[in-house]
């Protein structure tokens, strides 16, 4: 299982109509009810990985140790396997930054999970594509601001919660 962060688990700046990641961790701020649809993912034996592009990183607009107090966030605040990261810039032409799936083939690797029996969830079509092209199905969490284009997600949702009911009833509900 596999989690987008910012606009699935995370609540987005929006600037002129688009999301971002936030830069600072006092406006780091986690979606009502994030924690309890993850924590009702681990207890029906799903293991649950956050990917999560932070161009920032790169980009110098963000330090990694405020990333990492970010993330620690998360953690303490819901069970989580892993968060796989790509702090590249967007024109870095690594095989990590999503829409390629660097990310979800080395957590799968090294966690031993089973990409066609996993899930991406995700508000970007790269997060679409990310999925797809690692061989998942895909939840595409529509907030209105990018719709997927090129790779269809098996579901659309409006937020975690509503993807974990669909995940949680859906065929094959463990990986």
């Amino acid at each position: 299982m596999f989690l987008d962060r910012d606009g699935v688990l995370v609540v987005p700046e929006f600037r002129d109509g688009r999301s971002y990641a936030v830069r600072r961790l006092e406006d780091f701020r986690i979606y009502e009810g994030a924690a309890e649809a993850v924590r009702a993912l681990d207890a029906a034996g799903w293991t649950v990985v956050v990917a999560t592009n932070q161009p920032d990183i790169a980009n110098g607009l963000v330090a990694q140790d405020t990333v990492d107090a970010m993330h620690g966030t998360l953690q303490r605040a819901m069970p989580l396997a892993a968060i796989e990261t790509c702090p590249h810039a967007q024109d870095a032409g690594c095989a990590c930054r999503k829409p390629r799936p660097g990310m979800l083939t080395r957590a799968a690797e090294r966690l031993g999970l089973d990409l066609p029996a996993s899930i991406m969830v995700g508000d970007r079509a790269s997060d679409i594509e990310a999925g797809a092209a690692a061989g998942c199905r895909t939840v595409f969490v529509d907030r209105g601001y990018d719709p997927p284009t090129r790779a269809l997600p098996d579901r659309r949702v409006d937020g975690i919660a509503a993807a974990v009911r669909w995940i949680l009833s859906a065929p094959a509900a463990t990986a």
